[in-house]
């Protein structure tokens, strides 16, 4: 099964790479956590949480023993706050699999602090983009900001329907992401007359990440790092980084 998924292993160690210096801690949204407002998580040392069920036995087994970063949650809730935003830290959260999976190949000694920041139970795009905004200072201050997602998710289509939507959704999403930042910004906070948007997503839980990551880097480009079509699945997914 891991050679399933090693293009997107492969592609999460670039990234490291790629970025250089080391960050002074992580931010991740992920489409594993929303709340009424915003929530931080202020664990120093957080345990994770198995928010899946009918995996695999060994997957209940997993650990990320990672440290938090409770003095950068603690500036971004400063930060959020002075936008206006309503924010608390949360001491219980524990990392979700949006953050422990990817993590766990980005940073295998687990010597990263990480910590997450909640999206809202609405999934509106603008507060998601100033979300993103409220924390775009922590990129100057050593901190990378990670949007934990996928542009498809419908475990319901089999993977003969699901091809052709995501292919759709994956092709709309990258023009979306060439253009300019605010058309960008335009089309991003009109995903849903995307080809087959409401296909891809039902829900769009693992799409709104994506809106605060925007928020954090708005005005700057964007490049796509990883691109692939699964021959188990035929899902088309993508990632991007900007700046």
């Amino acid at each position: 099964m891991r050679d399933f998924f090693a293009p997107l292993e492969a592609s999460l160690k670039q990234m490291i790479a790629d970025h250089g210096e080391r960050p002074k801690a992580i931010l991740m949204i992920s489409g594993h956590w929303e709340e009424d407002e915003v929530a931080i998580m202020g664990a120093a040392k957080p345990p994770i949480i198995y928010d899946y069920s009918g995996f695999l036995p060994h997957t209940y087994e997993i650990t990320y023993d990672a440290p938090g970063a409770p003095d950068v949650a603690a500036r971004a809730l400063e930060l959020l706050q002075l936008a206006g935003i309503a924010a608390h830290i949360d001491p219980d959260r524990r990392f979700d699999h949006g953050l422990f999976a990817p993590m766990e190949v980005m940073y295998p000694n687990a010597d990263m602090p990480i910590f997450q920041v909640s999206m809202l139970k609405s999934y509106d795009p603008a507060d998601h983009f100033a979300i993103g905004r409220a924390l775009k200072p922590l990129r100057d201050e050593g901190i990378v900001i990670v949007g934990s997602g996928l542009n498809f998710h419908n475990q319901r289509l089999t993977r003969g329907d699901s091809k052709g939507p995501s292919a759709e959704f994956d092709a709309w999403l990258f023009e979306a992401m060439m253009a300019a930042p605010d058309k960008r910004r335009r089309t991003m906070l009109d995903w849903e007359s995307a080809p087959a948007a409401r296909i891809c997503h039902e829900e769009e839980d693992h799409l709104v990440p994506i809106f605060v990551a925007l928020g954090a880097a708005e005005d700057e480009p964007a490049e796509r790092i990883y691109h692939h079509t699964s021959e188990m699945t035929g899902i088309t997914v993508s990632n991007y980084k900007f700046g």
